[in-house]
């Protein structure tokens, strides 16, 4: 099989391999979809994100959707949790599975989904309905990364919020308050085209004093603006992870307003499939966030796309 590695920065090779065999409890997965992120986009470009560096060649990719080809289940289509938490420590039994210190991660710390094949639990496959299609399906993840900013910021009903980062997944935080009744939702982004995205889809361009900002470039100009938007005793949730490990915050600003700050990892366990009915029950439309599909063998042109930001979601189909 086909199976895409990253050996150093820059350095991706497509590689034959043999077929994944499958171990207690797995299941093999014929990878349909796999949208690049911003994660992705920090290992290609620095060979590591935050303090973990490239220690071998690495396939990357975690959010993905696959057909289940072992098994019962075989011929299900699927959108798979990448994270194996150990399930037994003092973090995973206080229900904190995603913060996990022996968590494995999908693209991180294990084999990720850049390849035609995988072993993965059976447990983190979730049965998609028809009416999410294959190129769609790999956003899910990140649906359900933005679900837990949302869960971490208290965002709800009359909830006024802003969006600092209007990438997929700022428009995902953006598309995700409006369904869960946020009163107004504030977007900014350097970028016109991804402004355009989160206006088209229900955010304003400007406003002052919300409830409660995301945080979702990765850079400390975001932070700073990001503090600027948010009302006295209001809350920063910060989603984007910065290039070299640090985040600088203005500290007047921030203490002056006396805000809560809050930092997003990744998704809890029940998120995918929160993100599953949000798009099934047509309250979250995923529709025009993917703008460049390519095969596996186009994988450095897909790369590419997302070094440049050309496009919002980029989806390699192995």
């Amino acid at each position: 099989m086909k199976v895409l590695r990253l050996h150093a920065p820059g350095d991706l090779r497509l590689h034959d391999e043999p077929d994944p065999e499958p171990g207690p409890g797995e299941v093999v997965l014929r990878v349909t979809g796999v949208g690049l992120c911003g994660s992705d986009r920090h290992w290609v470009a620095e060979g590591a994100i935050g303090d973990a560096g490239l220690a071998r060649p690495l396939v990357l990719g975690h959010e993905f959707a696959a057909t289940i080809e072992s098994g019962p289940r075989g011929g299900e289509r699927v959108a798979v949790d990448p994270a194996i938490p150990c399930g037994v420590c003092p973090t995973c039994a206080r229900g904190l599975e995603h913060l996990c210190p022996q968590v494995e991660f999908a693209g991180h710390s294990l084999d990720g989904a850049l390849r035609e094949r995988m072993a993965w639990p059976d447990r983190l496959a979730h049965t998609l309905p028809d009416s999410i299609s294959d190129a769609e399906a790999p956003l899910l993840e990140p649906l359900g990364v933005a679900l837990h900013a949302l869960d971490l910021g208290h965002a709800g009903p009359g909830t006024r919020a802003a969006v600092v980062g209007c990438g997929p997944v700022g428009l995902l935080i953006v598309e995700a308050l409006l369904a869960a009744g946020a009163a107004q939702v504030v977007a900014s982004d350097p970028l016109p085209r991804r402004l355009e995205a989160a206006l088209a889809r229900g955010a304003v361009a400007e406003g002052s004093g919300v409830d409660v900002a995301f945080e979702v470039a990765g850079e400390d100009g975001a932070v700073a603006a990001a503090i600027e938007l948010v009302r006295p005793g209001g809350r920063l949730v910060l989603v984007g992870i910065p290039d070299g490990d640090r985040t600088t915050i203005p500290a007047a600003a921030a203490r002056r307003r006396g805000l809560t700050i809050l930092v997003s990892r990744r998704m809890k366990a029940t998120d995918l499939p929160r993100a599953i009915e949000l798009v099934s029950s047509g309250r979250v439309e995923l529709g025009g966030l993917v703008t460049e599909r390519r095969p596996l063998v186009e994988a450095h042109d897909a790369f590419d796309s997302l070094l440049e930001r050309r496009g919002l979601k980029v989806v390699v189909e192995p």
